[in-house]
């Protein structure tokens, strides 16, 4: 008989996307584990104005608790109610006393229960303890019972093996068919290509390359841009409409409505490989013509010129423009979205996870 867990996550936000890529994917994966019997509790700070933002209601599939993060104690306060949780799981990029709680989760080890610490950002984690020796996650990581990632391939797992974990894991990001699919074409989102994603230090520069270089390039084509950070120090192009943040409620519309949607990659995740974030799941689960960046191992999600276009540099977006007609886009959104319902759905990636705590516990 299988058994079911009752698990305590500390993540960033489960119930608002703002200022946070990863909320798709922490749904996806606790909704999906909830069907499957389980029992999750997800704990977030009440910051970055996350709150104010709410795209979800209460979810049905987790209980919220929301809590104070103004000193450490808060976040003790908080640790007291996972005492009997059967797995206790600290996200990475929590926002606020990562420190604190990266090593407080640890006190609650029993012999009967499992401390899981899960990366969703492994590459940005792996280059910060390795220009930092000194990093106070390092000597934590032998101590976790298991390690999971949202990416990162056989170099994430060997770059956290070499740093003492017990076990490393990838899970990668995927599709919620529940949430992401195809819908109507809206006016609000008419364009040539699009891409949402917040601004991020190690992705700037790309976004200038794959994005705002294009855009310059062909000044009659409409390119929009969405997320937080991109109200300031940008390029004033007329043909490009910054729309700041855009609700996940709007993703589906946003991905459906211009010709092309583009994924670029945060530059540590480029380098590592094997990392293709939410976007492109929620993208191909629309039915969109994808070009992305190009990275080691995308071929394991979409096979490239027949479920995606590749860019190598800026330069590849414009011929994409000018030589993928409206019918090939078409095809290429039709077989990308065949490809993830039939390989890559979070039901999929939550049986893995199952499968994975089942074996350790």
């Amino acid at each position: 008989m299988k058994r079911t867990y009752s698990i305590a996550f500390f993540g960033s936000s489960l119930v608002s996307a703002y200022w946070n890529g990863a909320a798709t994917y922490y749904r996806g994966i606790i909704r999906n584990l909830h069907e499957r019997g389980h029992r999750i509790t997800f704990y977030e700070p009440d910051i970055y104005e996350r709150q104010k933002h709410r795209d979800i209601p209460e979810p049905p599939y987790a209980r919220s608790v929301v809590y104070r993060a103004e000193n450490e104690g808060d976040v003790l306060v908080a640790l007291s109610g996972v005492r009997d949780a059967d797995i206790v799981v600290k996200a990475s990029g929590v926002g606020r006393f990562d420190d604190v709680l990266e090593e407080a989760v640890l006190q609650f080890k029993r012999p009967n229960n499992l401390v899981v610490y899960w990366d969703v950002d492994a590459p940005a984690t792996l280059e910060r303890i390795r220009s930092n020796p000194a990093d106070p996650f390092r000597p934590l990581i032998p101590l976790y019972d298991l390690v999971l990632t949202y990416g990162g391939g056989d170099p994430v797992v060997s770059g956290y093996t070499a740093l003492g974990a017990r076990m490393c894991v990838p899970v990668y990001n995927a599709l919620d068919p529940t949430t992401h699919h195809p819908v109507p074409p809206d006016d609000r989102f008419r364009a040539a290509v699009g891409f949402l994603g917040n601004r991020l230090p190690d992705r700037e520069q790309r976004v200038f390359e794959f994005f705002f270089a294009p855009a310059r390039g062909v000044p009659k084509e409409l390119f929009l841009l969405g997320g937080n950070g991109w109200d300031h120090d940008v390029p004033d192009l007329p043909n490009v409409k910054y729309l700041g943040h855009v609700y996940t409620r709007d993703h589906n519309a946003f991905n459906c409505t211009p010709r092309m949607i583009l994924n670029i990659n945060r530059e540590s995740m480029a380098n590592y490989g094997y990392s293709p974030p939410t976007r492109v799941f929620e993208a191909a689960g629309a039915g969109a013509c994808l070009v992305t960046d190009a990275w080691e191992g995308i071929e394991l999600f979409l096979e490239p010129n027949k479920e995606c276009l590749l860019a190598e540099r800026g330069a590849d977006v414009v011929e994409h423009l000018a030589t993928v007609s409206p019918d090939r886009a078409r095809g290429i959104g039709r077989s990308a979205l065949e490809r993830v319902l039939s390989e890559h759905t979070y039901a999929r990636r939550s049986e893995q996870v199952e499968s994975i705590l089942q074996n350790v516990l």
